[in-house]
């Protein structure tokens, strides 16, 4: 009941709005058409005639009541009012045409009738050029404040102009109505660290002031898509118990020029007067991008940033309004934005750890029901490189998982085949391959697992098969690192080149052919090898020169070379030469070990599916060939 108070009082605030354009409508429908709506009432029916009709009517003495206007005659005939009938009939009346002998005839037959007046032409004048242009504008002015009224003020309107086009489109959430605070963040220790501290600020600033220290005027939240840059902020909302106002850079930026620097000085007013408060500009890149034109400009995003620093510089941190900003774009954002004075402190929300995805983790499964043999450091483990909305998604694929198999809880089973289902996408049981295909993508995938098995420095296989999924690959092969690792070294990026080759080996070693199941093998090896090149001065030829720069470091994190054109091919020539030696090595290692690449192929043929343990088992039965594989691996 206590919700219904609102509504109602919406909904009587809008109907004095509805009843002046109704009012509005009323007037200039009469005004128009009140002569026939008239008639409409006081006719049930009405027919038109002609003029010879009409005439015919009034000699033979037929004629009940007349009215004769400048352009129109109306009559009622007496056989219809004696028959309790009212049929209107109406004729034009003919120009420059005389009624006299009719209107005597009319008159000695008793016919009552009369002439009308033809109207000012001031009023219709008036009417046309003034008043109803002016009604108009006030009806489109009253729907245009209704529909503001509804949409927040983005559009804008009513009497006096277009008023509220330039307010800002900012949500304002009070204490915990976000329902997030920093129990709900996991993973990001340090950012949340810097935010609890500009919260407490808030809270006691005198405990600051007290040795000299001021607010920070702003935080800018750096870091890759899923991180959670805006969970952090809506935490943020829910612990600083003081007026949040949030809003996506790209709402300040309208067709109209001069919108989008009008919404930034409302917003910061709104902030001014219920201070202290927060402000979260999430995406800000979107009016952030360096005012880089060559031949200046005046459009609508840099009057909007111009006006952004303005308003930063103009307001005093000590009244307690502070900024908050987020972006996966660092490198495209304005200088001047970036200075201290502004945004004073770059918060890095980076991927997560081994610890930070495990208490991911448990804040994702915080509310679904877990089954006695679920590991979830396990899970974490094997999700290196992961953030949290993939966690987040694993979990929630899980427990969908569960409910399919009809289950009442989350198993382990479910979370790894979960993982599995967001790198490689799920099962295609439809795909049929001919008994040819399935040998060599079974040969394909023990290459790579094999190489990586016989390798040291390698990171350990869990998992084989030859099962096509949705994301293109009939098989692959899964490999769960032992240990978080930061850095790698020269040697340990060639066992990962040599397993990445190490499929295309396989299939030319065993069938003497080249197949296209190994494209997304070669991709991502030559993409590692010019890595190693040209940013990890792992290149005798090349030596300590960095040949490209990352871009984009927080998305795709794709390089471009910086360099001339003699050097750049110089490098190809190099990842050539590179990729070429680790394709011999694993070629020359599977030959050795030709026996246990048939044996286990066999094995994986017949199952489908096998996992690490599996494989281990075959290749520690045949321990006497590792010494003269792990020698060769060293070359």
């Amino acid at each position: 009941m206590a919700n219904r108070g609102p509504d109602n009082q919406q909904r009587n605030g809008n109907k004095p709005k509805f009843s002046i354009i109704a009012l509005i409508l009323l007037v200039i429908v009469f005004t128009f058409f009140g002569n026939q709506i008239f008639r409409l009432f006081t006719a049930s029916k009405q027919e038109q005639v002609s003029y010879d009709r009409f005439l015919t009517a009034a000699n033979d003495n037929l004629i009940q009541e007349a009215e004769i206007s400048t352009d129109q005659i109306a009559y009622t005939l007496r056989e219809d009012v004696e028959n309790d009938e009212k049929i209107l009939y109406y004729t034009t009346r003919l120009p420059d045409v005389e009624l006299t002998d009719v209107v005597n005839t009319m008159q000695a037959n008793g016919v009552e009738f009369a002439g009308v007046q033809p109207e000012d032409d001031t009023f219709s004048f008036l009417f046309s050029w003034v008043i109803f242009p002016i009604l108009l504008f006030l009806i489109f002015s009253l729907i245009m404040r209704i529909v503001a009224n509804r949409t927040g003020g983005g559009i804008g309107g009513g009497i006096g102009g277009i008023g509220s086009i330039g307010k800002s489109k900012a949500k304002v959430y009070m204490e915990k109505e976000t329902g997030v605070t920093f129990r709900d963040v996991a993973g990001q220790d340090e950012a949340k660290e810097s935010l609890v501290e500009i919260i407490d600020f808030l809270h006691n600033p005198k405990k600051y002031t007290a040795i000299g220290a001021k607010l920070p005027k702003g935080a800018l939240l750096v870091g890759s898509p899923g991180t959670g840059k805006t969970l952090l902020a809506k935490a943020v909302a829910g612990e600083a118990h003081v007026p949040f106002f949030s809003i996506s850079g790209s709402d300040f930026v309208e067709m109209f020029v001069g919108v989008g620097a009008s919404r930034v000085r409302d917003l910061f007013q709104e902030a001014s007067k219920v201070a202290p408060a927060i402000i979260f500009i999430d995406e800000i890149d979107a009016i952030g991008r360096s005012r880089d034109s060559k031949f200046g400009g005046n459009d609508e995003r840099e009057q909007t940033l111009n006006q952004l620093l303005a308003e930063i510089d103009g307001f005093d941190s000590s009244k307690g309004v502070v900024i908050l900003a987020a972006t996966n774009r660092p490198e495209v954002l304005d200088k001047a934005l970036l200075r201290a004075g502004r945004f004073d402190r770059r918060i890095i929300v980076d991927r997560p750890n081994l610890e930070g995805r495990y208490q991911t983790l448990l804040v994702h499964t915080r509310n679904i029901r877990l089954a006695e043999d679920v590991d979830l450091r396990k899970l974490a483990q094997a999700t290196a490189g992961a953030v949290g909305a993939d966690l987040a998604n694993l979990v929630n694929e899980a427990a969908l998982r569960a409910v399919r198999m009809g289950r009442q809880a989350v198993n382990q089973q479910d979370l790894l085949v979960s993982f599995e289902t967001v790198i490689a996408g799920t099962e295609k049981k439809g795909t049929v391959l001919t008994d040819m295909e399935k040998r060599i993508v079974a040969y394909h995938e023990v290459g790579h697992a094999l190489v990586a098995a016989l390798r040291k420095h390698s990171q350990p296989v869990s998992k084989i098969t030859i099962v096509p999924h949705t994301s293109g690959a009939l098989g692959y092969t899964m490999q769960m690192p032992e240990e978080e690792k930061y850095l790698n070294s020269k040697e340990e990026l060639l066992i990962q080149l040599q397993t990445l080759l190490g499929g295309r080996a396989a299939e030319q070693t065993v069938f003497g052919i080249q197949t296209t199941g190994a494209a997304n093998d070669i991709q991502r090896a030559t993409e590692l090898a010019r890595r190693m090149v040209t940013q990890f001065g792992m290149s005798d030829k090349i030596g300590l020169m960095a040949l490209a720069a990352t871009q984009s470091e927080y998305l795709d994190g794709q390089a471009y070379m910086d360099c001339a054109q003699t050097t750049a091919a110089t490098a190809d020539d190099e990842v050539r030469t590179l990729l070429s030696s680790c394709y011999e090595s694993a070629k020359q290692l599977l030959r050795d070990n030709r026996a246990l690449l048939d044996e286990i192929s066999l094995y994986l043929l017949q199952k489908e599916t096998i996992t690490g343990d599996e494989l281990m088992a075959y290749v520690n039965a045949d321990s006497n060939r590792l010494p003269a594989a792990e020698t060769e691996g060293e070359q």
